[in-house]
This record gives C-alpha cells, sequence and structure tokens, in this order.
C-alpha cells in the first residue's frame, strides 16, 4: 500500500468511526479555527458531499455541531439543530477533550440532551483535540 493509499484510508477512518455513510449529507454547525480540517476532510470524501453551513436549509442525515464551553446555550443549539435533521437522523457534538480551552463537562452535555429530547448513544475520540458524543431522538419522538 502506498503512503497516499495509507493516508486516505487512515483519513476515511476518522468519518467511519463516527458510522457515517457514502451518499449522507451532513451539516456543520459551530465551525471555527480550532476545529479538526482533517476530520472534516475525511467527511467530505466518505460521504462524497461537501459539509453543509450552518445557515442551509436542506434536510440532513448528521449533523456535526462543534461546541466549545463558551458557545452559549448548548439546549438551545441542539434544538436548533434538530430541525434540520431527517427522520432517524443523528448529531454528532464535538466538544474539546478534558484539559483543553472549552471543555464541556459530560453532565452538562446528557442533561442539555436530555432536556432536547435526544438520548446519548455513544462517546467518542474523533480526533485528537476533540470528542465526539452520537446524540439522536428517541424512536417514539422521531
Amino acid at each position: 500500500m502506498s503512503a497516499t493509499a495509507g493516508q486516505a484510508q487512515g483519513e476515511r477512518g476518522l468519518a467511519e468511526r463516527l458510522g457515517l455513510k457514502p451518499g449522507q449529507v451532513v451539516q456543520e454547525i459551530g465551525w471555527d479555527e480550532d476545529v479538526d480540517d482533517e476530520l472534516r476532510d475525511s467527511i467530505e470524501d466518505l460521504t462524497g458531499n461537501e459539509l453543509l453551513d450552518e445557515e442551509s436549509d436542506d434536510v440532513v442525515d448528521v449533523v456535526l455541531l462543534w461546541w466549545r464551553d463558551e458557545d452559549g446555550d448548548l439546549f438551545d443549539a441542539l434544538s436548533d439543530a434538530m430541525r434540520a435533521l431527517a427522520e432517524g437522523g443523528q448529531i454528532w457534538l464535538l466538544t474539546p477533550k478534558a484539559g483543553r480551552d472549552g471543555h464541556v463537562e459530560p453532565s452538562d452535555i446528557g442533561e442539555d440532551a436530555a432536556t432536547a429530547g435526544l438520548s446519548q448513544t455513544s462517546s467518542i475520540s474523533a480526533a485528537p483535540d476533540w470528542s465526539g458524543t452520537r446524540l439522536v431522538a428517541p424512536k417514539g419522538r422521531r
């Protein structure tokens, strides 16, 4: 395997860890200079689609929500993010890892997600500086 092929495999693996699939439409909310560009590129590579920005009115399969402690009210952001989701869609909440600027306590994520009507299904290390929390609407509410 060439170095380029190995690199492409590794980048694609980042998006695969999020459970993304080719053809899915992903909206990105909360972009700033500190986001992980390798993860963003891997999502576009795997899905075959460019990330939609937060101004998009399209219905999406996945919302990628970059969130930092100082970004405001997480409940409001989650509620807004749910509006664009297709039936059975999911939100990947990406927050800085513990010890990094903008870290969000897991208890705050759980509380705000539950208040917004979302269930936390998994958490992963999404990138070197970012943790990912997968949030879905319970089946009865979708």
